[in-house]
């Protein structure tokens, strides 16, 4: 398959391929609940012998991720397995195999909600409540007492950590995500701030073709058999291409407003950022 191809389910590309490295958030659910015809879609690719990891940039560790999905009612049984990007954060923090973790230091002051302090549980690290005692930053988003919309909220903190000269590790690339209909901000999207203030940071999971070395061995299914689902071109479909792996782009998620499903616009886009999915679909159904 060359030729981008728009289709209206997933059902022809189930049968073109073996394995499945799914997207979150913009695919499978909206961070509240399931968007309509996704669970029967793991159902029906389950159904059909096909092997499924579902690859998120959450800021969590996968375990809680998992608890998230239980919850809305999507089952374990559903997918092969699952990698957040908090996983992979906790995993370097905990290994330090990398010169740039290894060089962090032990003190951490978290940016973002207490829900995601999971990403350091169990690790020998402690956490302070002011930039000017830390070693670095953990940053996992906008927290719950300030605007999740507004970057200014965020700022003090940024300028703080940046003149008190810390390392940021980032543990979710998106810049911005889709919650229950509202168009939020993410980790990223503070990342680069920090980047534009001079600050250095390190960010971890998708586009860094590093987090899809894990994903694949998960997969165990053959590479040119396997197909990359997302709805951001910044994150899923250029990590993707980064790999050189296929790759399905679902239109309803982060891009839908600004693209709607006129094929022209689609692919005027999808080139425009120097990519090329080999099919749309409007959804996550089948």
């Amino acid at each position: 398959m060359t030729d981008m191809q728009h289709l209206a389910g997933f059902a022809p590309l189930a049968a073109a391929y073996d394995g499945f490295i799914l997207d979150l958030w913009g695919v499978i659910h909206d961070g509240i609940t399931p968007y309509p015809g996704a669970t029967s879609c793991l159902e029906r690719l389950r159904a059909a012998g096909k092997r499924t990891i579902l690859l998120s940039n959450a800021p969590r560790r996968s375990h809680v991720a998992q608890e998230a999905m239980r919850a809305m009612g999507i089952p374990d049984d559903l997918y092969t397995g699952i990698l957040t990007s908090g996983e992979a954060t906790h995993q370097a923090l905990r290994d330090r195999s990398d010169p740039w973790f290894a060089a962090l230091g032990t003190r951490v002051f978290h940016l973002g909600p207490a829900r995601d302090r999971n990403v350091i549980e169990d690790l020998p690290l402690t956490r302070v409540d002011r930039p000017e005692a830390a070693d670095f930053v953990l940053n996992t988003g906008p927290d719950d007492t300030r605007s999740p919309t507004d970057i200014a909220a965020y700022l003090p903190d940024l300028a703080a950590c940046r003149a008190a000269g810390l390392p940021m590790v980032c543990a979710n690339p998106d810049l911005e995500v889709i919650r229950g209909g509202v168009r939020v901000l993410c980790a990223g999207a503070l990342a680069v701030r920090y980047m534009e203030m001079g600050g250095d940071q390190r960010w971890l999971g998708k586009p860094d073709p590093a987090i899809y070395a894990p994903a694949l061995a998960m997969l165990g299914t053959e590479r040119r058999r396997v197909l990359a689902v997302g709805d951001a071109l910044r994150t899923d479909i250029a990590g993707a291409a980064a790999v050189d792996l296929d790759s399905c782009w679902v239109l309803g998620g982060i891009h839908a407003e600004e693209l709607g499903t006129d094929p022209a616009r689609i692919e005027q886009a999808a080139a425009q950022s120097g990519l090329a999915p080999v099919a749309t679909v409007p959804a996550f159904v089948w």
